[in-house]
């Protein structure tokens, strides 16, 4: 039988006016930042790289400095920031990423410029450039992931494991007397006179997220000072290479990672220094 058939005639609905909804107001309380490219993230499930990724995005869109900002990624997860980030970007060599930035920022001193490094690739590799580049306080923004493993390439100790923490090549613990301890890049950095503003935050809970984002914000806005390098340190979640759950991670930050890297600030600058001569 013909489908037509079956197909109610058109009628125009009336609906008594009591019965009218009434239109709804809402207000938007989140929305995906522009600056982040159109497509699917694809790092591990409960990762932080694709959350920073998103915090740096939101405060580059609401400074709206998207045409302003060069950011820097070398070799690891972190290489592949700028398949997500709508803004200029370079890649370094592994370890070079603030040697890189620094020849950006000297040439176009009125760029925001940012490395995104993981805890291999600035402090064992790079940890020379780092160093150097802090010290003579370069005008440049270092976001520093600290998932205490190389997360690239199958979860190697780090300079950043911790004590007795199982990796790939340390399957009985990283032993301190034969390896030495978990360097607190934050804290080492910190004492360096190039220094303008050093913290260390984590992403995995929402308060977390929140002083993140702020600690972000705060060091996007001090390269417009021009008087020292900021380092934000943020500690992530790597669930693959530590063998846990997403949930598992977070509980594992809290519960672990933070008895040797504490979070919150470790330097920040005085009202004297946040003037603008």
């Amino acid at each position: 039988m013909p489908t037509d058939q079956h197909v109610l005639p058109e009628t125009d609905l009336i609906i008594p006016a009591c019965h009218k909804e009434e239109e709804e107001e809402y207000e938007v309380v989140y929305h995906k930042p522009a600056t982040l490219v159109d497509a699917n993230m694809h790092y591990c499930p409960g990762c932080a790289h694709s959350l920073v990724h998103k915090l740096i995005m939101e405060v580059v869109e609401e400074l709206n400095i998207q045409d302003k900002t060069v950011g820097v990624a070398p070799v690891g997860c972190s290489v592949f920031a700028y398949d997500y980030m709508d803004i200029d970007m370079q890649e370094a060599a592994h370890g070079r990423a603030c040697a890189v930035a620094t020849g950006i920022k000297r040439l176009m001193p009125d760029k925001y410029v940012f490395t995104y490094q993981g805890d291999g690739d600035l402090a064992a590799i790079g940890i020379a450039e780092t160093l150097h580049a802090i010290n003579r306080g370069e005008n440049i923004l270092i976001v520093f992931m600290n998932n205490a493993v190389y997360g690239m390439t199958s979860g190697q100790m780090a300079p950043t494991t911790l004590a007795g923490m199982h990796t790939t090549t340390s399957p009985d613990g990283r032993d301190v007397s034969f390896y030495g301890a978990p360097i607190k890049v934050a804290e080492l950095m910190a004492n360096l006179p190039g220094s303008f503003y050093v913290t260390r935050q984590a992403v995995n809970s929402a308060n977390a997220v929140r002083k993140t984002r702020k600690a972000l914000m705060n060091a996007f806005k001090y390269q417009q000072l021009h008087k020292g390098t900021c380092l934000v340190e943020i500690i992530g979640n790597c669930p693959s290479n530590w063998k846990m759950t997403p949930v598992e991670a977070v509980k594992f930050i809290d519960e672990e990672m933070v008895k040797t890297f504490p979070l919150g600030d470790i330097k920040v600058p005085n009202t004297e220094d946040l003037k603008i001569f």
